[in-house]
């Protein structure tokens, strides 16, 4: 017997009833924002066009150009058209026209890294908030993690850390480091054998000091090993001036997502159990000792003066490819950067879209809908916010690493909880539980507070108006104003998740014939309907029930 062969569909490509095909305006739409955009950042060009050129140099309309041109992104996922005018504005805005503007102004290049950093932070927050329902005010710390962890051995402080340590040996020497390491195996298997005893049987009280012991006694062996390294790397510490060879970027990729996810699995364990605003405020605390921590370990952190300057990855290829397109040898690590960027939160994306629909996302939705059904139907608490949690921090730990060599500069002020509240910002105005909801949050909140904000500081500056109502002493307030109107006439969000969008709008989806005097129709009979807890009309009637 043959399988049955599934029939094409000739009408799969065209658009639905309502819906019309809007390929050619959508390619019209880029190539028309895309010429614009090229034109308004050749500054040869500019300069030769005399009152023209100096208008659209202007930051308000530089700004504006900029988010017409991202909307194009926008558009070819909203609009219906042909997949091929998807695929060629999607690729032709982020891998063509992008980085060759870019070549003639760098800090477009810049705006559009600092907005896919903050669109895969916020696609982070979007696990933790929007889809398992848990308010986190101290995301901002996983992004320092990763930030620290390669701004730390990727700079001059690598060296100076060594140096203290060879200066202070104590007694540490090779048999610290095998003491450390026994200690570390011997835990971590103890670890695992009562993890694994405990997912079949319940928990008792040995087994819980059992892990607790065994999980001090797996630091202590970590503490051990990490002073006894260093202390033997400590000869070293003259050629790592300039920090480890630039080829370990790879590996501190890897590196910077584990790290996270630890640290969000140390703060989740001990908070998780707390619901609402109490676990919003304990986060915020904890979000506030990873910073407070970073400006007093001045020896780790260099404390407020911060590190610099923080080295990134060495790729002699793609420096010859991007040399010979034209860039300056001093772009060459910001169009690296973008690429590597562009790479990182497409896989990102995958991963959401693949959680979002896998068992665990759905255990995820289940708790942020009703913790206590969720947990009726067999769905482990602790367990599944813990995965939240970690996995919502490595991708906060990865991008933080992304940044730190970005900015070649990192200090505690870059990791405040004003960095915490925008994510969450970018979350809840794209749309909780929406993945292009946040992505396109995330967009509109960077372009406001890098661009258009700062743009109409700079274009009113000169124009008389008193300090006092001045817009460029005043983008925290306008800011804050768009946000209150977004919220009240669009509380889904922009974009916002189907499930979410009917949570909103339950009364209007509900149908009511009362009006029509159909009331009666709610029951068997064509008589009144009773409230629950009033006394029926007569004696044989039903409480609550219709006549």
């Amino acid at each position: 017997m043959t399988a049955p062969t599934s029939t094409p569909n000739p009408f799969k490509n065209l658009p639905r009833a309502g819906q019309p095909d809007r390929t050619p305006l959508l390619v019209l739409f880029f190539i028309i924002t895309s010429g614009i955009l090229l034109a308004s950042h050749n500054a040869p060009l500019m300069e030769s066009l005399g009152s023209l050129g100096s208008f659209l140099k202007n930051p308000i309309v530089e700004a504006l150009f900029v988010s017409l041109f991202l909307a194009n992104v926008l558009f070819a996922y909203l609009w219906k058209a042909a997949p091929w005018a998807r695929m060629l504005v999607g690729v032709g805005s982020l891998l063509f026209v992008l980085p060759l503007a870019g070549r003639e102004d760098t800090s477009l290049l810049d705006l559009s890294i600092q907005i896919m950093i903050f669109a895969a932070l916020a696609l982070g927050l979007n696990i933790v908030v929007g889809l398992a329902g848990l308010l986190d005010l101290g995301y901002i710390a996983f992004f320092a993690v990763g930030a620290y962890l390669w701004g730390i051995f990727a700079s001059p402080r690598f060296a100076e850390v060594l140096r203290y340590y060879g200066e202070n040996p104590g007694a540490t020497n090779a048999g610290t480091l095998a003491i450390g390491l026994f200690l570390l195996v011997v835990t971590v298997a103890s670890l695992v054998y009562i993890s694994r005893l405990t997912a079949r049987t319940a928990p008792t009280a040995v087994s819980t000091w059992s892990f607790r012991l065994a999980s001090l006694g797996a630091v202590a062996g970590l503490t051990l090993t990490l002073r006894a390294v260093l202390v033997l790397m400590s000869g070293s510490a003259d050629s790592l001036e300039a920090g480890i060879n630039p080829g370990f970027f790879w590996l501190f990729l890897a590196l910077s997502i584990m790290a996270a996810a630890i640290v969000g699995v140390l703060i989740g364990l001990p908070v998780l159990k707390l619901k609402g605003d109490y676990l919003a405020i304990i986060t915020l605390g904890l979000g506030e000792v990873i910073r407070v921590l970073a400006n007093n370990l001045d020896l780790y952190s260099a404390g407020s003066q911060g590190i610099t300057p923080i080295g990134t990855a060495s790729v002699p290829w793609f420096n010859a490819a991007a040399g010979a397109l034209g860039f300056a040898e001093d772009q060459h690590y910001l169009l690296f950067l973008y690429a590597l960027v562009l790479a990182v939160i497409g896989v990102i994306l995958l991963v959401n879209v693949r959680l979002d629909r896998s068992r665990i996302g759905r255990a995820w939705i289940a708790i942020r809908d009703d913790e206590v059904a969720a947990q009726a139907m067999g769905v482990p608490l602790m367990q599944t916010k813990l995965i939240a949690f970690a996995t919502g921090a490595s991708f906060a730990g990865v991008m933080g690493m992304i940044f730190a060599a970005k900015q070649t500069f990192i200090s505690p002020e870059s990791f405040v909880l004003n960095q915490s509240i925008m994510v969450l910002a970018m979350v809840i105005l794209g749309g909780m539980g929406s993945f292009p909801g946040v992505i396109l949050g995330a967009g509109v909140v960077t372009l406001l507070n890098l661009r258009i904000l700062p743009g109409l500081g700079e274009a009113t500056a000169n124009l008389g108006i008193p300090q006092e109502v001045n817009p460029g002493q005043l983008q925290r307030l306008i800011f804050g104003a768009i946000l209150v109107a977004m919220m009240l006439l669009r509380p889904e969000g922009l974009l916002p998740n189907r499930r979410r969008q009917l949570e909103l709008h339950h009364e209007d989806h509900q149908e009511d014939d009362s009006a029509q005097g159909n009331a009666g129709a709610l029951g068997k009979g064509s008589g009144d309907v009773y409230s629950a807890g009033y006394a029926p009309a007569k004696e044989d009637d039903k409480a609550g029930g219709s006549r």
